[in-house]
């Protein structure tokens, strides 16, 4: 997903509530402005999940702000939100919850984890263990936690928000295909422009602190009602069989490509379809366009196929392979 302008969000004909939805967004994206500069396309990315009530995994090299931008997102939203960094000895209890023995009363009760809120960051979630990274799976695609045989259903909204650094192996745990296709996005967070990179150290120099949002003037300026009037209206976002039939031609087409061992699922070409109607009603229409499946195929696909060895070593990346099939499929009139 290419950078998105400040003027992306527009107006569209709409229900009044949707409007102030949309404004609440565009607000959204200033406020984070204020802590992270540039780094458009992971804002659009978590806004968008945020719509689609999916989760985001956040790549990039140390330094590069991820922790900051999903922090500053909290910041500016008015939800609950927790922080979890993941580590080698971290267990799933300790992300779930788990049954407490209270001596007054002689009885276990439950004590919940830090996966009860609306927003999680999972902090360099694969310098944990598969049995930890797997303890939430049933929390980000069923909404629920089930302890000693019962279900508790998590708050709504709820966004897992995970970073990992793709350059460092050593006490890593890469996380498995099918955790990976639990993410709605991949979201890769490059290093800035020489532009921005310059605006990163003005604001240092005058005193900015990214461990102190409230002094950066950060605040709520979106909250549940403002994310539920938005989905609303992304459901009522149009679209025509012709764009159904495109999104499905693009990830058969990913199924049938001799770089890749695994193609995307049909849980990839519904994500794929959400995702371009959220960016549909972002950018100010009620209809969706092959546009908008283009702008978002890359980080709703790239983390769910799977390269060939071979291609690998010949320095093939899933991005490219992607991009060579938007270019061939038959883009719909």
């Amino acid at each position: 997903m290419t950078a998105t302008p400040a003027d992306a969000y527009q107006a569209a004909p709409a229900h009044p509530d949707a409007d102030r939805a949309r404004a609440s967004l565009e607000a959204l994206r200033t406020e984070i402005g204020k802590a992270v500069v540039g780094q458009d396309a992971a804002v659009t990315g978590l806004v968008v999940a945020l719509l689609c009530r999916g989760h985001v995994l956040l790549e990039g090299v140390p330094g590069v702000a991820k922790t900051l931008l999903v922090r500053a997102l909290a910041a500016s939203l008015d939800i609950g939100t927790k922080r979890v960094q993941f580590t080698p000895d971290l267990m799933p209890s300790d992300i779930t919850g788990s049954l407490v023995y209270d001596a007054r009363t002689a009885e276990f009760s439950f004590q919940e984890g830090p996966v009860f809120t609306n927003l999680l960051l999972a902090d360099e979630i694969n310098r944990t263990p598969p049995k930890t990274q797997a303890s939430l799976l049933e929390a980000m695609e069923e909404r629920q936690v089930t302890v000693d045989g019962t279900p508790r259903p998590l708050p709504d909204p709820f966004l897992v928000a995970a970073t990992q650094n793709p350059v460092e192996y050593e006490g890593t745990y890469p996380l498995p295909e099918a955790q990976l296709d639990r993410f709605l996005l991949k979201l890769t967070v490059p290093l800035p422009s020489r532009t921005d990179e310059i605006d990163v150290l003005a604001r240092h120099a005058a005193g900015f602190d990214p461990r102190d949002l409230d002094a950066a003037g950060v605040r709520p300026v979106a909250g549940p009602a403002d994310l539920e009037a938005a989905r609303r209206a992304v459901a009522a976002t149009t679209v025509s069989p012709e764009i159904t039939g495109y999104v499905v031609d693009i990830c058969r087409a990913t199924r049938e490509s001799p770089s890749l061992t695994l193609g995307v699922s049909p849980r990839g070409a519904t994500a794929l379809l959400s995702t371009a109607r959220a960016w549909a009603w972002l950018t100010g229409r009620d209809y969706v366009t092959p546009d908008d499946v283009k702008a978002l195929a890359l980080p709703t696909l790239r983390h769910r196929v799977q390269l060939r060895p071979e291609a690998e070593m010949e320095g093939v990346t899933a991005d490219a392979v992607i991009t060579a099939i938007l270019s061939h499929v038959p883009v719909p009139r």
